[in-house]
């Protein structure tokens, strides 16, 4: 599967097949809380944050292409990520395209 940010992919003719998504909602770890509140103190990095998010991303991904893969489709053009607070300590991580087919 090709994963593209672009409208288009070089040298390939594309039907456009439809709106694809994949979400996951994350919450903090108690454990990973308090260690990550220390760490505001005294600056720099989350990393056990920046982890979270980046396994939420990917999960976010995996389940759009899975629905991508449903359809039939070649690729995803126009991935697009977004985020959101969906309530204190849990954020939600969306990734969406643009199912296509190479014609």
């Amino acid at each position: 599967m090709i994963l593209v940010n672009t409208d288009y992919i070089s040298g390939k003719n594309l039907s456009m097949l439809s709106l694809v998504k994949g979400s996951t909602i994350q919450s903090k770890n108690i454990g990973r809380d308090i260690t990550q509140s220390f760490k505001t103190i005294v600056g720099g990095e989350l990393k056990a944050y920046n982890d979270m998010m980046n396994e939420a991303r990917a999960l976010a991904t995996k389940r759009m292409v899975e629905e991508a893969e449903q359809m039939g489709a070649d690729a995803v053009v126009n991935v697009r990520y977004a985020s959101s607070a969906i309530m204190q300590g849990a954020a939600e991580v969306i990734a969406y395209g643009t199912a296509v087919k190479f014609v």
